[in-house]
């Protein structure tokens, strides 16, 4: 019998996490869903195959009850998304430590615990996949769009997803890294999509579901790790 497989995605309340979580559930995996105030956002119904993990992703405890969540509702962690992240653009002389400290807050530490606790669950199964999901800035700035401190942040994953990728290849645990463009969520008020658009060689902002699609296919791509996988419209590409 095939064992049913588990993911977890952070930031799921809305915008990609949401596409994510529900694509997943329809893929056939049991999903835990994390966001501040997931269970009250109204967008995701718990369910048989569906649990909701309140809690700010920066706190070690959440990561703990998510991977909790996980191992004793759904057996195993098969599949971590890091989606959650924040963006404050600014120019750089302007940011404050405030700033600062949210994006290293949700960006960063994030990260950290989250990935800690799958990854020593993964190492115990041999075998665990875990996705990034950073921003083509980090690779390739555009003038116009000043934001120094969230590149830094996930600049820093791009170079992390590397690093992990090797140092657990042998554990039988896969890291790879999204580099998304601008895609079109909540985050992006309507009218300043004629403006994000400009910012990709193809004149367009990218969907929800072609990030979707990409997770799904570096999960089904077991010879790929380390890799950051552009979804962005060939902005990586360079000047044009």
């Amino acid at each position: 019998m095939t064992m049913t497989k588990t993911a977890i995605i952070t930031g799921a309340s809305s915008g990609i996490g949401l596409g994510l979580t529900t694509a997943l559930l329809e893929q056939g995996y049991c999903v835990v869903a994390n966001s501040r105030h997931v269970t009250k956002a109204g967008t995701l119904v718990a369910s048989e195959d569906l649990a909701l993990v309140d809690g700010d992703i920066a706190d070690p405890d959440t990561a703990h009850r998510i991977i909790e969540t996980a191992v004793q509702r759904f057996r195993s962690v098969d599949l971590l998304v890091n989606n959650a992240g924040i963006f404050i653009p600014k120019p750089f002389t302007d940011y404050t430590r405030d700033d600062f400290e949210r994006l290293v807050s949700t960006n960063l530490a994030g990260f950290l615990y989250v990935t800690q606790e799958a990854v020593r669950q993964m190492k115990r199964q041999g075998a665990g996949h875990i996705v990034n999901i950073t921003t083509t800035l980090a690779d390739q700035p555009v003038a116009g769009v000043s934001a120094a401190l969230p590149v830094l942040t996930k600049g820093g994953l791009n170079a992390v997803t590397a690093a992990l990728a090797i140092e657990f290849a042998g554990n039988g645990i896969r890291f790879n890294a999204i580099g998304a463009g601008i895609i079109d969520t909540p985050m992006h008020k309507p009218e300043t999509h004629g403006f994000l658009k400009t910012l990709h060689p193809i004149q367009r902002i990218g969907k929800v579901s072609e990030i979707v699609d990409a997770v799904l296919y570096l999960t089904d791509a077991t010879f790929v790790t380390g890799e950051v996988l552009h979804v962005d419209g060939g902005a990586h590409a360079g000047k044009w």
